[in-house]
């Protein structure tokens, strides 16, 4: 555990991840120091929050205050090419991340999850499943828990399931988790990383950038971007849709087998996961492997499976009204998740589409669209794009707000329909985050009457 008392320690953003460091430096004896570019009324009880710790902060830019201090936390939230950023490197002073600044203090075992889909679900199963069998486990990262805000309460015989953002890897310098977990990787935050697909393969890979022979690298060896990186590493596991001629989990006829040292071990079957979609396989394989690798039961494994009840505001089953099931999708900030969640369901489909556009290619989703989708309701800021991609291939509406996409989904929808809302885009156009969003679809097909 570092020594941090005494030090002058600056963090950006006065929200989730921010909040957490600067409470924990405050703990710790440090002098924190927060800035957030956003004003006071947006920040609100963050701010409380700050007042009643006696930390002291600055909101509506970033001033030289930043830069009087040892080193800088930022949060996930703030661009590594930003102004405040640049210039702290041009002063030569040290940048780390909450996930890095957090791990100096960690004593348990950490399980490490990024990639560009199915994080939250994968770090939320791990944390059920190895629960669920006796080893006690915090979940937390950007799953909405902060890992500062769990540290200094994990026990060394404990462990921490971590989300973990290309953002926050971005910035680590001895972040080491014992288990690093790479699930998948396509095009995604390109703005954030200067429209450069590979620096953000980069970033994904720092995962594993202090790993030793004691560490185990578990990735997707059915993604060929993971599988062609040329990196170095020292216990590598796959996890596969078939049998993999490499130690760790596949899918064989329905089953899940754990392979390790060329001794092949059935686990059980697939309709044990109670989660649906081809993805949510995937991502238990990756959790299975963490969980042989560890020893457990394969009983308990399957019934912790069986028993776990999915993450809200993904693919989440909201309410059934005549006959049409309600989906509330929307951590699909990306088309490579909208094109899983549409590959989940067999009965056709209304999907509300958009959002912020982050460089979105549709195209990826033209045939399940043709094949899937019977009507498209284009909202936020990307509703014109939308529009003009799909119009020729299904009929498209461009609708003002959240809330009438659902109102009109009354008279679109017939029984055996699903009305989701997977957006392949961010919120921050409409919204305050992507839960922002579920919560007020949510909302709005609660209140409609049957």
């Amino acid at each position: 555990m570092k020594d941090i008392s005494g030090k002058h320690i600056t963090i950006l953003g006065a929200v989730r991840s921010g909040l957490a460091a600067a409470k924990l430096a405050k703990k710790l004896g440090a002098i924190p120091f927060v800035s957030d570019y956003s004003n006071a009324d947006a920040l609100g009880d963050n701010l409380s929050s700050l007042d009643k710790h006696a930390i002291k902060y600055e909101t509506g830019g970033h001033t030289d205050k930043v830069f009087d201090c040892d080193f800088i936390v930022t949060s996930p939230g703030v661009p590594s090419n930003s102004d405040v950023l640049l210039k702290a490197k041009e002063k030569n002073i040290k940048v780390v991340s909450e996930l890095e600044f957090a791990s100096w203090f960690n004593k348990g075992t950490v399980i490490a999850i990024t990639g560009t889909n199915g994080k939250t679900t994968t770090t939320s199963l791990c944390a059920h499943v190895l629960n669920s069998c006796g080893l006690k486990t915090h979940l937390a990262g950007n799953i909405g828990v902060a890992f500062s805000d769990i540290v200094l309460s994990v026990k060394e015989d404990e462990f921490v399931a971590l989300e973990v953002s290309s953002f926050q890897l971005d910035f680590i310098e001895s972040f080491k988790p014992k288990f690093a977990l790479l699930l998948n990787l396509t095009k995604d935050h390109l703005d954030r990383y200067d429209d450069n697909f590979e620096n953000y393969i980069k970033s994904k890979f720092n995962i594993i950038m202090n790993q030793n022979s004691k560490d185990y690298f578990i990735i997707n060896c059915d993604d060929e971007i993971i599988a062609n990186f040329p990196v170095r590493s020292y216990n590598n596991y796959c996890f596969s849709m078939g049998q993999a001629h490499s130690d760790g989990c596949f899918i064989e006829e329905g089953r899940f087998y754990f392979r390790m040292n060329h001794e092949i071990t059935e686990i059980g079957g697939v309709e044990n996961l109670s989660i649906k979609g081809e993805h949510n396989q995937y991502n238990a394989l990756a959790v299975l492997t963490v969980a042989k690798l560890l020893n457990l039961d394969n009983q308990q494994i399957l019934d912790s499976f069986k028993s776990f009840p999915g993450v809200e505001h993904r693919l989440e089953l909201v309410r059934t009204i005549n006959g049409v099931e309600y989906i509330n999708d929307s951590k699909a900030t990306n088309v490579d998740s909208v094109w899983y969640a549409l590959r989940s369901f067999d009965n056709p489909i209304i999907l509300i589409l958009g959002g912020k556009d982050k460089g979105n290619d549709y195209s990826r989703l033209k045939d399940l669209v043709v094949n899937n989708v019977k009507k498209i309701y284009a909202i936020g800021s990307s509703a014109d794009k939308i529009f003009e991609y799909f119009k020729d291939h299904v009929e498209v509406e461009i609708v003002n707000s959240l809330e009438l996409t659902v109102q009109k989904s009354i008279n679109d929808a017939v029984e055996g329909d699903v009305v989701m809302l997977s957006p392949a885009c961010a919120s921050f156009d409409m919204f305050e985050n992507y839960e922002h969003r579920g919560k007020i679809f949510k909302e709005a097909v609660v209140n409609l009457s049957e």
